[in-house]
């Protein structure tokens, strides 16, 4: 199967960011942090903001559920709370590092398909399948036909994940599927919301964090990195700039603009914990009659910690 250059670009972000993120402040997650009014919003207290947003998802695991299927599931961490408190796991991972990594610490205890959630295949069935920030790179009408194939009867998903509002500007970034849309394609799906959490407040110092990051330490970085090229090799420096300069302005605009801020991620995004339920009576109404899952003809990539 092909790696499109925007998946692979992705996969490439992700393995640098979990790889600089476990090197420099010791962390176990790729998703934002969760931070409560008492915490205070500092570079040191990532991991903690980290530990608080995973520990705030799995206490909204709806009861009766044993079996989930983690899908994006990073390097693993999250899949392994879960274990630790006695579901039944499997994950997906589209990211060949991240999937071996998430092997690696999980060893036996779950399952690792490597492939993209709209193309797995697999005769197991689950009470939950979970999206912590992963659910934003789907096509969410393949989602959800796959959610529909993989649950049990009135098994729930849920999901965690920031949405655009519908209003002016990009503001931070261009992430995340457009609320109204979301809204629209779930109407027509068999699934009832059963919760709806927004915790947009307690996940915008992320991007203050990150802002901060980026214009008091990258961008000093890379102006010295500038000032030694142009004094070794004036001419190369010139010639990149020139053919670069588009690709430049957009970098610089992206990420030391100061616009990818809290204040802008609370106005132009939504931050949501949903879960939803499936509801075999609308099946009919809103896909016609149920279909039967039968045996799977082909074979879906799996890691293991041996590979």
């Amino acid at each position: 199967m092909s790696t499109s250059n925007k998946e692979l670009s992705r996969q490439i972000g992700l393995e640098v960011g979990s790889t600089c993120g476990k090197y420099f402040l010791d962390l176990d997650h790729l998703h934002y942090g969760y931070w409560p009014g008492d915490l205070p919003v500092t570079v040191a207290n990532v991991k903690k903001a980290q530990e608080l947003y995973t520990r705030f998802v799995i206490d909204r695991i709806p009861n009766g559920v044993k079996t989930i299927l983690d899908v994006g599931c990073g390097g693993g961490h999250v899949a392994k709370e879960l274990v630790g408190r006695g579901f039944e796991v499997d994950c997906v991972s589209p990211c060949p590092h991240l999937a071996q990594k998430a092997a690696e610490l999980l060893g036996g205890a779950c399952h690792i398909y490597q492939c993209r959630y709209e193309d797995l295949q697999t005769t197991s069935r689950y009470d939950l399948i979970l999206f912590c920030e992963s659910f934003q790179y789907l096509d969410m009408n393949q989602a959800m036909a796959k959610c529909e194939e993989l649950l049990n009867p009135k098994g729930h998903i849920l999901i965690c994940d920031y949405f655009r509002k519908e209003v002016n500007g990009k503001g931070a970034g261009s992430g995340g599927h457009k609320l109204a849309k979301f809204h629209d394609v779930m109407a027509n799906q068999p699934f009832d919301l059963m919760c709806s959490m927004d915790i947009t407040a307690e996940t915008a110092p992320n991007m203050d964090l990150m802002d901060d990051i980026m214009r008091q330490v990258v961008k000093p970085v890379a102006e010295a990195g500038s000032r030694l090229i142009v004094d070794r090799h004036p001419w190369l420096y010139k010639v990149v700039a020139w053919k670069y300069r588009k690709k430049i302005e957009k970098l610089n605009t992206k990420y030391f603009s100061g616009e990818r801020t809290g204040d802008s991620f609370r106005r132009t995004r939504a931050y949501l914990l949903l879960v939803y339920q499936m509801t075999p009576a609308r099946l009919g109404e809103v896909r016609g009659p149920v279909r039967s899952v039968g045996q799977s003809t082909s074979k879906p990539e799996s890691v293991s910690a041996s590979n």
